[in-house]
């Protein structure tokens, strides 16, 4: 039987607000067994950029990475925000350890094709996650925290998206862990109605997808995040969990029954 391996992505407002990010890595600390954190910062990158007079670009919610704004990319996500992260959750008592997918080849990617006249720049998509070397880390007592940058193997850094970090690396460790995978941010989960958090979705399976979808419950920006979500869990994911970044709390406790739970 499997160990079983938490994955948790935070995103969202939470990442860009220092209190409620600190509440948190707070109650990332305190959750036992193995975990991996993967976290972005891109409000922190479009700071940055203004501050430096560089164009923020953006097409329908996605970053064009030209190679300025790779730069500030790679100051702030690796650097800034990844440190700040990994130093509170040591002073938490997480032997927390920061990475990039350069960092021992973990994830490698290639450069996203120009597709319909849309060049998204210097942006990576994975091509493959080398979990040997996460599954080290995380069988010497590390936990690993990444930030949304992948490398081409040949010198190049790559601009990736957080979600689909952590899905991938969900996928990968399948082969030795039974993997959670965490969606966390500032709503309860995938709600019936935008605007009540109490009208949370507590489960969906293959079975009643379609028909939320049909009925227009799901759509928008929360269409992609189910999506990619029933990709891992088709892929060998034991399950993901769309919640609230507070709820995580009840992990230490043994409660998972939180947010939405996503399953065959």
């Amino acid at each position: 039987m499997f160990e079983t391996l938490s994955i948790f992505k935070i995103g969202g407002k939470v990442i860009d607000d220092k209190d409620e990010l600190d509440v948190f890595l707070k109650n990332f600390a305190n959750i036992p067994g193995k975990k991996i954190l993967v976290h972005g910062g891109g409000k922190w990158v479009s700071e940055m950029s203004r501050q430096l007079g560089i164009e923020v670009k953006m097409t329908n919610g996605r970053r064009i990475t030209d190679e300025r704004t790779l730069e500030v990319v790679t100051m702030i996500l690796p650097g800034l925000a990844n440190k700040k992260i990994v130093a509170k959750l040591q002073g938490y008592g997480c032997n927390a350890l920061g990475l990039t997918g350069a960092d021992g080849n973990t994830i490698s990617a290639i450069k996203r094709p120009v597709k319909n006249g849309l060049d998204f720049g210097f942006v990576g998509d994975i091509e493959k996650v080398e979990v040997s070397n996460v599954q080290f880390l995380i069988e010497s007592g590390f936990v690993p925290v990444f930030t949304a940058i992948t490398h081409d193997k040949n010198g190049q850094l790559l601009n990736t998206n957080a979600d689909t970090i952590a899905s991938a690396l969900a996928v990968g460790l399948t082969k030795e862990y039974k993997v959670d995978l965490y969606y966390c941010f500032e709503k309860q989960g995938v709600l019936i109605d935008q605007d009540d958090d109490d009208s949370i979705i507590s489960k969906i399976h293959e079975g009643n997808y379609s028909k939320l979808k049909q009925e227009g419950i799901i759509n928008a920006g929360m269409l992609p995040k189910v999506d990619n979500a029933f990709d891992a869990i088709n892929a060998g994911v034991n399950r993901v969990h769309i919640c609230h970044y507070k709820d995580v709390k009840y992990l230490s406790e043994g409660n998972d029954e939180f947010g939405t739970q996503i399953s065959k």
